[in-house]
């Protein structure tokens, strides 16, 4: 039996969760328009571990959300997972911030394109099969009205993400379709955590940093 902690802020949404194993035990997340988690993200985690009434001493693992995403947001959710790591001699886990967004779709055709807000008409994502399987790599864009075209011809696209919003005004394919309101949520990250504790795929504490995906430019 494991307790493993996780650790969403690379959005607005500041989002914590407990597991049992792969089961949600205690959640709690703030949709909010502005970034919260340096005030919040500390009283979320005290609050899901009540709730669930588990000491941090039995916690088996932490796993947080790595990126891409926001700077400030991601610096935050990284400290305080390596710190309770730290603390606590337990391993650290980091999952793909675009990974777990995708796991909100629920479809079993087409292709699953998370998508999240960079700068301007930049975002950044990823591209994934209806069954998961990740068949484009990471990357930050600039959309345009050709943007996915080689995935969209051949069958229907699910765009996921604060991204959607600026590529709804661009593209009018048919087979594009826009699940709108959603960002990165811990209670998707579960599952991909604990296989990442079965397999003791951890990251080194020390040295682990945020995935970026791009240097951070002011302004």
């Amino acid at each position: 039996m494991a307790y493993i902690l996780y650790i969403e802020t690379a959005t607005t949404n500041c989002s914590v969760c407990l597991a049992k194993d792969n089961e949600i035990v205690a959640s709690i997340e703030d949709y909010d328009t502005k970034y919260s988690h340096a005030e919040r993200l500390h009283n979320y985690i005290d609050q899901v571990m009540k709730e669930a009434e588990v000491l941090f001493k039995d916690l088996s693992a932490v796993a947080v959300s790595k990126g891409p995403g926001s700077y400030t947001g991601l610096r935050i959710g990284v400290s305080t997972a390596k710190g309770l790591c730290y603390a606590l001699d337990i391993p650290l886990i980091s999952i793909p911030t675009l990974q777990s967004l995708a796991l909100q779709v629920n479809t079993n055709d087409g292709y699953i394109v998370p998508m999240l807000d960079a700068r301007r008409m930049e975002v950044y994502s990823v591209v994934f099969s209806g069954s998961f399987e990740q068949v484009r790599e990471t990357k930050a864009e600039i959309l345009s009205e050709d943007s996915f075209q080689d995935y969209l011809q051949d069958d229907k696209v699910y765009f996921i993400g604060n991204g959607v919003e600026k590529f709804t005004e661009i593209c009018e394919h048919k087979n594009a379709v826009f699940i709108k309101k959603k960002l990165p949520s811990a209670n998707e990250m579960a599952t991909l955590g604990y296989s990442k504790f079965l397999e003791k795929d951890f990251e080194d504490v020390s040295y682990f940093d945020p995935y970026y995906l791009k240097d951070f430019v002011s302004g």
